[in-house]
């Protein structure tokens, strides 16, 4: 596996459904809004995509220079192969142009949480998170390496069904920092995020099931923001979908001590907080737990050791 760099707390309350209203105060000098969009988005990628706008349009009404989309943003199909008959090819598409529109028109950054790209298996799609400068130009692309599998009660998900995995973990050299992808069942995995080098921002864009994520979901985003003493932005999909699928929700934003500045439940709406560079340099100065680190995790040497019942004449002695 390789990593792949590209370059090109202040709490905040959270806006939900309202229409936008005028811009509010900018962010205090030294901080940067940001705002993860939460939705719960059907099979229809033209409505998503006007929902999208609509949440995109209130974010930065609320001042954010950086917006973040869920997973699945612009298609839950009624069934895993509808996002197949819509995938892309790599730079043209009408979700592709969405994206480079909206980051365009508003001068901020956008992540697109995923979009369902073209590969060489004709029946699947590579699940990308694919990120736009405040010029409307991609400036960087993630394939979800970690492919979601769940088997419990009634509920089943096999994602390798319908997406190839990608194989490149990728940093971006962005206006506000360092921002490291991934995308939801990539959480569970901390050495995905270990060989990010010096990430200031983690993005995990995310469809948590209701059952996992009411489980783990809160739980993993702040032990991620924790550990790796970064900025975390989970934008989710959160609700009831007309495939009869439950998405958690509670999109958040996770400041690197592990506090939530904001989080939305459920439904439609965004989440803001602003994030600050020199706090976050003081913490890492306080606690410089990056530094201490000693070893890598393809370099740890593991001793198994089979423990055995004592034999008959061992346990009489």
């Amino acid at each position: 596996m390789t990593v792949k760099k590209t370059s090109s707390i202040a709490k905040t309350k959270g806006s939900r459904t309202k229409a936008p209203a005028a811009r509010k105060q900018a962010a205090p000098a030294g901080t940067v809004r940001v705002a993860a969009i939460q939705m719960a988005s059907g099979p229809g990628v033209a409505a998503n995509l006007a929902e999208a706008e609509r949440l995109i349009e209130q974010a930065v009404s609320d001042g954010a220079q950086l917006v973040a989309l869920p997973e699945y943003f612009a298609i839950m199909g009624l069934k895993d192969t509808d996002k197949v008959k819509v995938r892309e090819p790599e730079g043209k598409g009408p979700i592709q142009n969405f994206l480079s529109r909206m980051a365009k028109k508003h001068h901020i950054w956008l992540v697109g949480g995923s979009v369902p790209l073209e590969c060489d298996n004709p029946d699947k799609v590579r699940n990308s998170c694919l990120v736009y400068d405040d010029r409307g130009k991609q400036v960087a692309r993630y394939d979800k390496i970690h492919l979601f599998g769940l088997d419990l009660g009634n509920e089943h998900y096999k994602e390798e069904k319908t997406i190839e995995p990608g194989n490149e973990i990728v940093v971006v050299n962005s206006p506000f920092g360092r921002i490291g992808l991934s995308i939801c069942y990539d959480l569970r995995f901390p050495e995905l995020y270990r060989s990010m080098p010096d990430v200031d921002v983690i993005m995990v864009p995310s469809a948590f099931t209701a059952t996992t994520g009411k489980a783990h979901f809160e739980t993993l985003v702040r032990a991620r923001a924790i550990e790796n003493l970064a900025y975390v932005i989970a934008p989710a999909q959160g609700g009831y979908h007309l495939s009869g699928r439950e998405t958690n929700g509670d999109s958040m934003i996770v400041d690197p001590w592990g506090v939530v500045l904001d989080r939305l439940p459920r439904g439609s709406g965004v989440v803001i907080a602003n994030i600050n560079p020199g706090y976050q340099a003081s913490l890492r100065k306080s606690l410089p737990a990056l530094k201490h680190r000693s070893i890598g995790c393809d370099e740890v040497r593991v001793e198994l050791v089979e423990r055995r019942a004592p034999t008959r004449s061992a346990s009489k002695k």
